[in-house]
Order: structure tokens, then C-alpha cells, then sequence
């Protein structure tokens, strides 16, 4: 008999009736044996309604066009399972990815997990993910299962600089979701459910190296496929504006500033393109002036390394761009 917690798996997707198939198969061929797999349709009209009458073991929830994090919270009202899980239908899981998952949920007694991946970078291979973050990097430690613990000190450190879980990434305790995915955000809907859980329930956390799903880039990623630009205008500088306000009173000094900085950062960032690329007057005066109304100094300390990151970030574009 069966005695493993039911996990509820949110499925997200607009007009993606191109690859949602193997989203769902991705989760139809998992090794965990007690699963609810939830299709929320975010209002496309690409006839997703019709094609998803091809799975009959998925529950199908249809709504209004109104964004991603509308739509997993959407799910979550459908949800059972004690434990939720959110694929975007565009990436894929590996068979073992919730049972590896909910084992360590269990047996590390933690409130979510999550695993590194496979990721499809522009000229067509694939990039170890994880290894690459560095804000992880000094987190990360030889373990006999491989998976390492993070502790509530480990995670505001971490998820203050960078977000290393996103939404296919994680197995979450449904009962340790503090608001949901927050509907305010324009991008970063899921680093700010893991922010309100790590803030405001002090949770714990594991995650293990092991590459255990897949993601594929194209235009329509809410991340990965904008612009740096769009990037940096609705995650760096909008999202954290938000974060900012949202976490005040629960942030120590030092963390404050964290945000604080990567939030003047990115304005400098973006006064730079919209002077360099853009040849917006205007607009870089504007941005550089709200990050001077911060801290001057700050400002103009970046300025060097911004040079930097744009003639390094141009230059690997080229590479990417001759290795294909």
C-alpha cells in the first residue's frame, strides 16, 4: 500500500501547447507514486483547453490571462498534497526528481528542497547551472548523499544576494508557504515566496547538486529569454524596489544595504545602456540621479566595474556566437 504524502504538481502555461507535452509526460513518468499534476491555462488561446483533453490524468484549471504567479496560486487553491511542486511547462523533470526530492524533504526535515540543472544555453549546449552561481558556491560541500542543508542564517544570506531555486527547481511544504506566489512581483514571483518564507516562518532548507531537470531557453522565458535590459528594469530595479519595502523591518543593517546596493547596481547598469545603446539622455540621467539619491559614493564606485561587466558580458556573447 502506499503510504508516501501526496505531492500536488502545479503546471503553469500560456500558449506553450508546443512543448507543455513534455512538462506533463516529464511528471506522468515519475518514479514518487502519489502525485495530483495541475494544468493551469493562463488565458491562451493556442487551444491548450483542447489539446490538454489528451492527458486524462491531468486536472485542468482554466482562468483570465493575468500572469504566472496568478496562475501557481491558482493552483495551489486546487492543490491536495501536503507537499507542492511547480514545473513550468516548458522545462522537464528527471524521473527521479520528486522521489530523490520528497526523501530529503523528509528525512532532513526541512521546509523545501531544491536541485541543480541542465540548462539550454543559446548556441545549444547545455550549462551546469548551479556550479556557477557564486553566491552557492561557498555553501556547497561534500556530503554521503549528496545533499547539503541550509540553515535559516545560510538562507537569508544566499537568497538576499541570488535566487538559486527557481520555481521547477523546489519541493515545498505546502504548510511553510507564507503567502503564495506574490502577484505584485514582474518577475521575481518565486524568489519572493522563497524571501517570505525564509523571513517571516525562519525555514530551513537542502539542496543537492545533482542535476535533476532540464530548462529551455527561448523568448518567451520570464527570465531567461528578456533582455538584459528587461531584466534589470523589472526584476533588479522594480522587483527589488518591492523587496526592498516588503523586508525592512526585518532586515539587519548589513542585509539592507545588500539589496540596497544590488538595487544601485542595477540603476547604474541601466543608465549605462540607455546612454550606450539606446542614446536616452534623458532616461541614464534619470536612472543614475535615483541611485545617487541613495549614496553618492556608492554610485560612482560601481561605475568601473558596470564597464567591466557589460565588456565582459559583450564578450562572451560574441563567443557564444562563433562556437555555434
Amino acid at each position: 500500500m502506499n503510504n508516501r504524502p501526496l505531492v500536488s504538481v502545479i503546471i503553469p502555461t500560456y500558449n506553450r501547447i508546443g512543448k507543455i507535452a513534455g512538462a506533463i509526460n516529464s511528471v506522468l513518468k515519475q518514479t514518487y507514486p502519489n502525485v495530483q499534476l495541475i494544468v493551469v491555462d493562463d488565458g491562451s488561446d493556442d487551444n491548450t483547453n483542447e489539446y490538454i483533453t489528451t492527458f486524462p490524468m491531468v486536472e485542468y484549471v482554466l482562468q483570465e490571462h493575468a500572469g504566472q504567479a496568478f496562475a501557481r496560486n491558482n493552483g495551489l487553491k486546487h492543490a491536495k498534497g501536503n507537499i507542492i511542486a511547480s514545473l513550468d511547462s516548458d522545462d522537464m523533470w528527471e524521473p527521479e526528481f520528486l522521489d530523490r526530492c520528497v526523501t530529503m524533504l523528509e528525512e532532513k526535515n526541512v521546509d523545501f528542497v531544491f536541485a541543480n540543472w541542465h540548462q539550454e544555453l543559446a548556441n545549444g549546449q547545455w550549462s551546469d547551472c548551479l556550479s556557477n552561481d557564486p553566491f552557492l558556491k561557498q555553501h556547497v560541500v561534500d556530503t554521503p548523499d549528496h545533499w547539503i542543508e541550509l540553515s535559516n542564517a545560510d538562507l537569508r544570506n544566499l537568497f538576499l544576494r541570488t535566487c538559486p531555486a527557481p520555481s521547477s527547481a523546489a519541493v515545498i511544504r505546502k504548510s511553510s508557504i507564507f503567502s503564495g506566489w506574490n502577484t505584485e512581483m514582474k518577475i521575481g514571483d518565486d524568489w519572493c515566496l522563497y524571501l517570505d518564507m525564509i523571513f517571516f516562518n525562519k525555514c530551513k532548507a537542502a539542496f543537492t547538486m545533482n542535476k535533476l531537470w532540464h530548462k529551455q531557453i527561448d523568448n518567451l522565458n520570464i527570465y531567461d529569454g528578456r533582455k538584459r535590459s528587461e531584466v534589470l528594469m523589472l526584476l533588479f530595479i522594480d522587483d527589488f524596489k518591492k523587496y526592498i519595502t516588503r523586508y525592512e523591518n526585518e532586515l539587519t543593517k548589513n542585509e539592507l544595504q545588500i539589496l540596497q546596493k544590488k538595487y544601485m547596481e542595477s540603476l547604474v547598469e541601466l543608465a549605462k545602456h540607455r546612454l550606450v545603446r539606446d542614446f536616452n539622455i534623458t532616461d541614464s540621467a534619470r536612472l543614475f540621479k535615483r541611485s545617487m539619491d541613495i549614496s553618492p559614493s556608492f554610485t560612482f564606485s560601481t561605475i568601473p566595474n558596470i564597464i567591466k561587466t557589460g565588456w565582459d558580458w559583450h564578450m562572451k556573447e560574441l563567443m557564444q556566437k562563433f562556437s555555434r
